[in-house]
């Protein structure tokens, strides 16, 4: 078995053909990935691809693609540089409860370097394990077919069709209380998956340890409709965290994507989105006991069934305070769009608002004192105002700041 070659390239960047193992045969599977998707994902050229702010991992063929989070677009490729944002990325992905760290054993911490798509194999090849040795729950469920003894409900067609000869049979609805049933079915589809891409690695063994522990089942090919199937209950609760990482793989992964025999996963985040919940998680973290109140997902009616939403609310006394919107760019020295202004406008007309903020990213502490000045009328003689913040996403050890909200609290809080 051939080790996989991996890639690491920053958002936005450009990705030839021909450099550091992507060939054209890549750059087809990529092209009709992206077309599945609308083509969110990347932009394509003629001779290669240029990344958009979708970050996360794709692996085609044998070769892993990291696509990691990057504010300087200035900022050098190096591996030093790649080590400490594949690290920012893992820990939001984590605080926003889209990877669990801690499930990751040590055989990832002793090789030289740790890869987003064999963490998230690892949690749930540990989840699954976990369940093994719990116990793995059986369900009733219904089964038709030829039994040697009448039980449950004779199907009378059925019957006559396939039993006039065999008398002692009888063709029947019944139910059964076996392992076999569709929860033990999705994570055997995930278990496969991870079996067909870990080759080569040492997560391959472990998939093999924890397939030898795992009952036979009946081989099903789940889509997002087979996972709103799934009976939720008492017994079921444990396995919660298993099926939201099998429903990751399974509806990522692009079986024969190409015209080859090449088949694909691509688990991907959207920047913009990553970035808005970690400073929402942060948020509500450093509110805890203060009176202040953080909510997302705060959506009003707006006009003919279409709503607005502001990323984050804050609200102190039952008063809104301040309206923020996260923008995960970098603003440079230059002025917000006019769309986002009006945008800011109407968020702090609908949630009765004095003041709005827009919060961009800064690439080191310092630039946490680079606040532009103050809240800013969004009109002449307006109680609306509109703030621009930059907020620096590391420490001052260069990892990703875990004190973040408290710093935006004390910066801007005060200031609206």
């Amino acid at each position: 078995m051939t080790k996989k070659n991996i890639i690491q390239v920053f958002e936005h960047s450009f990705l030839a053909t021909g450099d550091k193992g992507f060939n054209n045969n890549h750059f087809v599977a990529l092209s009709k990935l992206n077309a599945l998707h609308n083509y969110q994902y990347f932009d394509l050229k003629h001779n290669g691809v240029v990344f958009k702010q979708y970050v996360g991992v794709i692996q085609v063929d044998g070769l892993s693609i990291e696509i990691l989070p990057k504010i300087d677009r200035y900022e050098s490729d190096t591996e030093e540089n790649k080590s400490k944002w594949q690290n920012v990325l893992i820990q939001m992905l984590k605080a926003t409860r889209k990877l669990k760290i801690q499930q990751v054993g040590q055989a990832n911490v002793s090789r030289q370097s740790i890869h987003l798509l064999d963490i998230y194999f690892e949690w749930f090849l540990d989840e699954l394990w976990l369940l093994i040795h719990q116990g793995l729950i059986k369900q009733y469920y219904r089964q038709t077919g030829n039994v040697k003894a009448l039980k449950g409900k004779l199907e009378f067609a059925g019957h006559i069709q396939r039993n006039l000869v065999h008398k002692e049979r009888f063709y029947t609805t019944h139910q059964v209380y076996k392992k076999d049933h569709l929860i033990h079915q999705i994570l055997n589809q995930a278990l496969n998956i991870i079996a067909e891409f870990s080759k080569g690695t040492y997560i391959y063994s472990k998939c093999k340890t924890v397939q030898l522990g795992f009952p036979e089942v009946k081989l099903i090919k789940a889509n997002d409709n087979t996972f709103s199937k799934i009976p939720k209950s008492r017994k079921t609760a444990p396995y919660e965290t298993a099926l939201s990482i099998a429903r990751l793989i399974i509806l990522n992964y692009a079986p024969n994507v190409s015209d080859g025999s090449e088949k694909m996963l691509a688990l991907l985040f959207d920047m913009n989105r990553l970035w808005e919940e970690y400073v929402l998680v942060k948020l509500k973290q450093a509110a805890e006991g203060s009176g202040i109140s953080i909510y997302g997902q705060n959506s009003k009616p707006f006009w003919n069934g279409i709503y607005i939403r502001p990323d984050i609310v804050v609200e102190k006394e039952s008063e809104v305070k301040l309206i923020i919107d996260t923008k995960w760019k970098n603003i440079d020295q230059s002025q917000p769009s006019t769309h986002d202004l009006r945008q800011m406008y109407v968020y702090n007309e609908y949630w009765d608002s004095g003041n709005s903020l827009l919060l961009y990213p800064a690439n080191n502490v310092q630039d946490n004192t680079n606040v532009y000045n103050q809240f800013v009328p969004l009109k002449n003689n307006s109680h609306h105002h509109c703030g621009l913040g930059k907020i620096s996403v590391l420490d001052k050890d260069g990892k990703l700041d875990q004190d973040i909200g408290k710093k935006i609290l004390d910066t801007f809080i005060t200031k609206a």
